[in-house]
C-alpha cells in the first residue's frame, strides 16, 4: 500500500504510550444524572454546516447527525435529551440517564455514557459517510468531553451556553473557517 511506504512500525511500550481518561475517575456512569457532552469533527473540519446571523444553517450531513442525535433519545428509553446543537464542526449537548422509564418501570439495563456516546458516533458516520459516498471515512475525534452536572445552577448555566453557541461561534474554542 502506497501510504504504507517508509512507515516505520513501532512496538507498543506501555511506559511510554498511554491514554489518560478524561472521564471522572471512580464516577459510575450508568448512574442516573445530567451529562453535558461535546463531540468533535476530525481535524475540526467544518461539516455540519455554518452560522449565519448567529444561527445554524446545516447541510446535509448536519441534519444526519441532528437525525442521529433524535435517534439516541428514540432508541434509548432512559435517555432524555434537554437542550443541544450541532455546530459546524461538534455538538454540544445536554442529556439525562434516567433510572424510570416513561412507563414508570425500572431501566433494567443501561449504557454508560461512553457507550451511548459510542452508539451515537456509529450511527451518525455511517449516516454521514452514506450522503458523502466515504465509506470508511472518520466522522470524529475519539473519545468526547462530558461534565456531570452537579446542581440546578451548572445545569441552567449550560443551558444557556449551549443556546447561545451559534450567536458565539467566533468566540468559540472549536472555530474554525
Amino acid at each position: 500500500m502506497r501510504w504504507m511506504e517508509g512507515f516505520i512500525e513501532m512496538p507498543y511500550d506501555p511506559e511510554r504510550h498511554h491514554r489518560r481518561s478524561i472521564r471522572l475517575k471512580g464516577y459510575d456512569y450508568r448512574a442516573e444524572g445530567a451529562y453535558f457532552v461535546t463531540l468533535c469533527v476530525q481535524d475540526r473540519r467544518c461539516l455540519f454546516g455554518a452560522i449565519a446571523r448567529d444561527a445554524v444553517q446545516l447541510s446535509a450531513t448536519g441534519q444526519a447527525v441532528v437525525e442521529s442525535w433524535v435517534w439516541l433519545g428514540q432508541q434509548y428509553p432512559y435517555v432524555i435529551l434537554d437542550e443541544w446543537v450541532v455546530m459546524p464542526n461538534h455538538l454540544h449537548g445536554l442529556l439525562f440517564i434516567t433510572e424510570e422509564l416513561p412507563d414508570g418501570t425500572m431501566a433494567p439495563m443501561r449504557k454508560t455514557l461512553g457507550r451511548l456516546m459510542g452508539a451515537f458516533k456509529t450511527v451518525s458516520t455511517k449516516r454521514v459517510n452514506a450522503l458523502r459516498e466515504t465509506s470508511e471515512a472518520r466522522l470524529w475525534q475519539r473519545d468526547f468531553y462530558d461534565r456531570v452536572v452537579r446542581n440546578e445552577h451548572e445545569l441552567n448555566a449550560i443551558r444557556d451556553y449551549i443556546a447561545s453557541n451559534p450567536a458565539n461561534w467566533r468566540s468559540d474554542s472549536e472555530y474554525a473557517e
